[in-house]
């Protein structure tokens, strides 16, 4: 199975011979035992068996750790609609509600209740991504949509089997 470890670069967008215009994320492969950018000496990726290329069209899978978003409210973290803007409703604006408990639950909180927290910091694998373009000159990969985490962040790229 194909599989590197890569640094996410940016975001950008590119334009086929069509004009039709694709948003893509670059990745550049980085060197698993140093953690330093790989040379053009060494190939596009890295592998224990040895070298492994992608190429343009093929499906990947990406694996990552999302943006950390410190502490949010339910309705950033989990979409909670909030309480009405009018007739007395003075502070409930942005607030959970009810979480139930009493005879249901035996006066606690369920396991798993949705409330304000952490939010982000989870690892995330975003399947079914095709490569658009892979630049050997620049050690680019350029892989259609989004990829999980920030600019740095380390990301697991395999083929899609």
């Amino acid at each position: 199975m194909k599989k590197i470890i890569a640094k996410k670069v940016n975001m950008t967008q590119i334009f086929d011979e069509s004009g039709e215009v694709f948003p893509v994320t670059v990745v550049v492969p980085v060197d698993q035992e140093s953690q330093t950018l790989v040379t053009p000496s060494q190939g596009l990726t890295l592998e224990s068996t040895g070298p492994v290329t992608f190429e343009t069209g093929e499906m990947v899978v990406v694996s990552g750790i999302s943006k950390g978003k410190g502490f949010q409210g339910v309705v950033k973290r989990h979409g909670f609609k909030g309480g009405r803007r009018s007739h007395g409703q003075k502070h409930s604006e942005r607030e959970a509600g009810s979480i139930g408990g009493g005879g249901r639950a035996g006066g606690r909180v369920v396991k798993g209740m949705c409330m304000a927290g952490r939010m982000g910091g989870d690892r995330v694998t975003v399947k079914n991504l095709k490569v658009i373009k892979v630049d050997a000159d620049s050690r680019e990969i350029f892989i259609l949509g989004a990829l999980p985490g920030r600019r740095g962040t380390k990301l697991e790229i395999k083929a899609n089997s």
